[in-house]
């Protein structure tokens, strides 16, 4: 038998670890928190579509080095969110229309799909949550506060999921719904439009009530199919936030660079 004890190991000072280490420590969680604002930014318009993003300027503004903010627009590019053209800088992208459109019927199938799941599996303090945020949403429309009016919409149909009980889904949706969030900010400004979405909501929560999926399934549907029918509306109010897919480009940006010059 060893009768020889292992010796404590020893620890490491942060003092050994060199300024560079803490850069290459830190860039990483930095690219993520600028990813993560600029990507609130976008999708919430307060960037707008061909808005430029400077890298000097985003740099200053952070308080970081270049490397951190060139990783999130990497992050971005790769989301569908900024166009990167090496002659003339970045910019926020604009909308795309056949991959909304493709967007909204990937979310359109799996929110029927959780509220079938939510059917069975929502309890009444389930249902009250849900009456609590048709409240709230009810009380930001009469005060016109579309910014909280559009996160108590998301919040509404984060709920249902978690009545259906597969988080993976709603991921799932969160990876679809980057161009229908800025979409949709853009339809709530229509006249009657925050009237409607409370409407169509209610008749979700009272096809849940009554455990009749078809009811509520339907009213999903139309819910969400609206957001379909309005793209061309929407698209002929804000021509410049959207863009036909098999346009977008270089050349399309060149055209915009020549006007600004």
């Amino acid at each position: 038998m060893n009768d020889v004890q292992a010796r404590p190991r020893k620890r490491r000072s942060l003092s050994g670890v060199t300024s560079i280490s803490h850069q290459r420590a830190a860039a990483p969680r930095a690219a993520t928190l600028i990813y993560q604002h600029l990507l609130e930014d976008i999708v919430t318009l307060r960037r707008k579509p061909m808005d430029l993003l400077n890298e000097k300027e985003l740099a200053e503004h952070f308080g970081v080095s270049r490397t951190p903010i060139r990783e999130a627009i990497i992050r971005l590019s790769d989301d569908g969110l900024v166009d990167v053209f090496p002659q003339s800088g970045t910019f926020v992208s604009r909308i795309p229309r056949r991959a909304l459109y493709e967007a909204i019927l990937i979310r359109k199938s799996l929110e029927n799909t959780n509220v079938s799941l939510a059917i069975e599996k929502a309890t009444p303090a389930d249902l009250d949550g849900l009456d609590r945020l048709l409240k709230e949403q009810a009380e930001c429309r009469e005060a016109g506060d579309y910014k909280q009016f559009h996160e108590l919409d998301t919040a509404f149909h984060r709920q249902i999921n978690v009545c259906a009980g597969f988080p993976g889904i709603w991921t799932m949706i969160q990876q679809v719904k980057v161009h229908i969030d800025r979409y949709r900010l853009l339809t709530l400004p229509q006249e009657g439009r925050l009237l409607r979405v409370v409407e169509e909501h209610k008749a979700v929560v009272d096809g849940l009530r009554r455990r009749d999926a078809a009811s509520a399934v339907d009213a999903m549907e139309f819910h969400l199919g609206q957001m379909l029918r309005e793209i061309d509306d929407i698209t002929d109010l804000n021509p410049a936030y959207f863009i036909d897919d098999d346009k977008r480009g270089p050349s399309g940006h060149q055209e915009r660079a020549d006007d600004e010059s």
